[in-house]
C-alpha cells in the first residue's frame, strides 16, 4: 500500500511512500481493510518493478522461503535442495531464491504445472504422482517439506549424511528419527523483517524473483479466495484486492 501518515519517531518513510510487508504476524495485523496501522521496522519499500498486487502476494511467502533457505539452510553455490509443492505459494519462491544463491534446484510437482517450475529455474521436477520421489531424487543437502505428513517421514530417505530438513507447516515430528540416522531438522515459523524484505525486493528488481499470482479477486469475493487457496492445487499466490483503483 501507500504510507498515509507516520507517526512520532518514524524516520524510515513518509506519507506517499510506496510499502509492503508482513505486520504483526502471527498476531492479526487487520489487512483486509482500507488502512492499518504497522510498525515502519515490519515494512520495507515495495519492489519498483512489482505490482502492488504481485508486492501483496510477496511477504509472507517470500519471507517463509528466505528464512527456512537462508537464514536457516544456508543456502549457498552447490547446495542440493529438495522443495515439495514447487509451484505453491511459498514453494516457487523458495525455488527462485535457491537458484538465485547457486543451489541446485529439485521440485516436486504434478505433471501439469512441470513447465512452470522449471521456468523459475528447477534442475529438475518430480512428478510425485507417477513416482516415489524417494526413489528418484539424488542425495540433497536440504530439504524444504511444504506438505508434511508421510512425505516428511519419506524425506529423511533422501538426505546426505548431516543434511537439514526444514518441515513447513506444523505437524509430524521427525527430530528423533532423523537424529539416529544422523540428520538435523529446523522447523521455521516466519516473523517479520525488513531486511528480509528488503533482499527480497533487490532480487525482483534485479529480475531473479517473479511472483505468481494465480488468482486476484475483490475483497467482496474473500470467501472465494479462501476455498481457492484451501482447495490445495492453487499455482503461486491468491490476492485479495482492497483499494485496486487507488493504488
Amino acid at each position: 500500500g501507500v504510507v498515509e501518515e507516520i507517526g512520532y519517531g518514524v524516520t524510515r518513510f513518509q506519507p506517499g511512500d510506496e510499502v509492503y510487508g508482513m505486520p504483526n504476524f502471527p498476531r492479526r495485523a487487520g489487512t483486509y481493510a482500507e488502512f492499518v496501522a504497522v510498525r515502519s521496522r515490519q515494512v520495507a519499500r515495495k519492489p519498483v518493478s512489482l505490482s502492488h498486487v504481485e508486492a501483496a502476494a510477496l511477504p509472507l511467502a517470500g519471507l517463509t522461503a528466505w528464512q527456512s533457505l537462508v537464514d536457516t539452510a544456508q543456502v549457498g553455490p552447490g547446495t542440493r535442495v529438495l522443495i515439495h509443492a514447487a509451484a505453491g505459494g511459498v514453494g516457487h519462491l523458495a525455488v527462485q531464491i535457491a537458484k538465485a544463491r547457486g543451489a541446485y534446484v529439485i521440485g516436486t510437482a504434478r505433471a501439469a504445472k512441470h513447465d512452470f517450475v522449471r521456468s523459475l529455474g528447477a534442475d529438475e521436477v518430480i512428478d510425485y504422482t507417477a513416482v516415489a520421489f524417494e526413489d528418484a531424487v539424488e542425495p540433497v543437502d536440504v530439504v524444504i517439506d511444504l506438505v508434511g505428513g508421510d512425505t516428511r517421514r519419506r524425506s529423511l530417505e533422501v538426505l546426505a549424511e548431516g543434511g537439514l530438513l526444514v518441515p513447513l507447516p506444523r505437524g509430524l515430528d521427525v527430530s528423533e528419527e532423523a537424529a539416529e540416522r544422523g540428520l538435523r531438522v529446523a522447523p521455521v515459523i516466519v516473523e517479520p523483517d525488513h531486511r528480509g524484505l528488503e533482499h527480497l525486493a533487490e532480487l525482483a528488481d534485479s529480475g531473479r524473483l517473479k511472483v505468481g499470482v494465480s488468482r486476484e479477486l475483490p475483497l467482496a469475493r474473500a470467501a472465494e479466495a479462501h476455498r481457492h487457496v484451501d482447495g490445495g492445487d492453487a499455482t503461486g499466490k491468491t490476492v485479495l484486492t482492497v483499494r485496486g483503483p487507488a493504488l
